[in-house]
């Protein structure tokens, strides 16, 4: 039931960025979607937290581990960000304010992984599944 919800809200905060994109200019034309796979993988990050998903600064995705969020986006630059989130033992002190800027293309597949470092949570590129 969780994960139908997550999908639910998922697809209806990349429709509303979909929906958005268009309203600036119909990237149809220009050749396409692009699909952003972010997974978070049993043993990249130590924290029993959800790590949330931040896309140009909308919380989309709550990931627990082994999950993975899809997101069908338009071609260009996506601001994406990760902060736990959850009950007060999750609450981070301070909220990790730096984001990453990953560069989508017109039907191509970007698969990142959630990874850990001192500096907080960072994507890292995943393997092609080819």
């Amino acid at each position: 039931m969780r994960r139908l919800a997550l999908s639910v809200i998922c697809t209806a905060i990349a429709a509303s960025c979909l929906n958005g994109a268009a309203q600036a200019g119909d990237y149809s034309r220009a050749g396409g979607y692009a699909v952003l796979i972010i997974s978070r993988e049993r043993l990249q990050v130590s924290t029993q937290c959800e790590i949330g998903l931040y896309l140009q600064d909308e919380l989309t995705a709550r990931l627990d581990q082994g999950q993975s969020a899809s997101f069908n986006l338009p071609p260009g630059e996506v601001s994406v960000r990760l902060a736990t989130v959850g009950n007060k033992t999750c609450q981070p002190g301070i909220n990790q304010l730096d984001g990453q800027r990953l560069q989508l293309r017109a039907g191509e597949i970007s698969r990142y992984r959630i990874s850990q470092t001192n500096a907080g949570y960072k994507l890292i590129p995943a393997p092609s599944m080819n």
